[in-house]
């Protein structure tokens, strides 16, 4: 005899048949619920009587009746078909609307940015959905990690990602306070960065970063010498505010500063634009309703005037 433990197990298709013949206690009225003939019906019960090794179901050209083993079945499948349908029900709740938690790995500029138009616009037209911004210096796996996406710099952009860029061109820009130029004055060349102090900025591969230039033709990455390293863009702009050395930071990060004149920016005409930040995401999965839709806003607040 065989154990009931190498028993095959029977199939949805096949208990939900069973549960639909017990339940009207008629196969055709059943068949028709399910949208089969009586027959593929009948053959389904038959399928599923020889799984289990035993008769579900007592019929004859007139009724249809569980057996005692069916019965059995039966008290036990139905609430598990009503989860099965709650279930169903629930996913399907987000075509209707997207629902839940949406994670996104970023940058603490890419939040910003986020911030301003993309975020309140996406919560206002999802009232179900909530955002979860992480900010980190490092580049995570986001699928590792279980974020929905990230936002990065587009030379970061893992290359099997899809990415969706937003924010415009971006660049980098050497930066100094005006009392830490009054001591020493502006290199006109990046060469010149050797003579002066430079807050140094450390990679996550613990690497320095070599400050990286370029003018019409010639590019340049230059090992700057600097007695303060820091791994942060906002500490290494206050580290400049607080007159400590030149900083080399997207402009972002120092807009407010320059704005306000309390930081200067130096070799300008060696800091072009490039391509800015991307928010990226797995191109072999089924992107969720919540991803979609803020993709969607994304790129709608990107067309807008600001």
């Amino acid at each position: 005899m065989k154990n009931r433990h190498e028993l095959p197990r029977a199939d949805l298709t096949e208990l939900t048949a069973f549960a639909a013949i017990a339940a009207h206690r008629s196969f055709r009225k059943a068949a028709e619920e399910l949208r089969v003939s009586p027959s593929t019906l009948s053959h389904t019960l038959r399928s599923l009587e020889e799984r289990v090794g035993v008769r579900l179901l007592h019929r004859t050209t007139r009724s249809v009746a569980t057996t005692q083993a069916g019965e059995a079945l039966l008290g036990r499948l139905r609430p598990l078909l009503r989860e099965f349908d709650n279930a169903l029900s629930e996913v399907d709740a987000f075509r209707d609307g997207p629902q839940g938690m949406l994670r996104i790995n970023t940058s603490l500029i890419g939040a910003r940015l986020l911030l301003r138009k993309a975020v309140p616009a996406f919560l206002a037209r999802c009232p179900e959905m909530q955002v979860d911004l992480v900010t980190e210096g490092r580049l995570v796996d986001i699928i590792a990690e279980g974020f929905d996406a990230g936002v990065r710099l587009g030379e970061a952009v893992p290359r099997d990602m899809i990415a969706v860029g937003f924010g415009g061109q971006a660049r980098f820009v050497a930066v100094a306070s005006p009392a830490y130029l009054k001591r020493r004055p502006a290199p006109r060349t990046p060469h010149e960065l050797h003579q002066h102090a430079c807050i140094r900025y450390r990679l996550r591969s613990g690497k320095i970063y070599r400050w990286e230039f370029e003018k019409r033709t010639q590019a340049l990455a230059v090992d700057v010498p600097g007695p303060l390293t820091l791994d942060d863009d906002d500490l290494m702009v206050q580290a400049a505010l607080d007159g400590l050395g030149i900083a080399f930071v997207p402009e972002q990060a120092a807009e407010r500063a320059l704005k306000a004149g309390t930081l200067v920016a130096v070799l300008s005409d060696w800091c072009p634009p490039f391509p800015g930040l991307f928010l990226y995401y797995p191109g072999h999965r089924q992107v969720p309703a919540g991803l979609r839709a803020f993709i969607d806003v994304l790129k709608e607040t990107e067309a807008r005037p600001s």
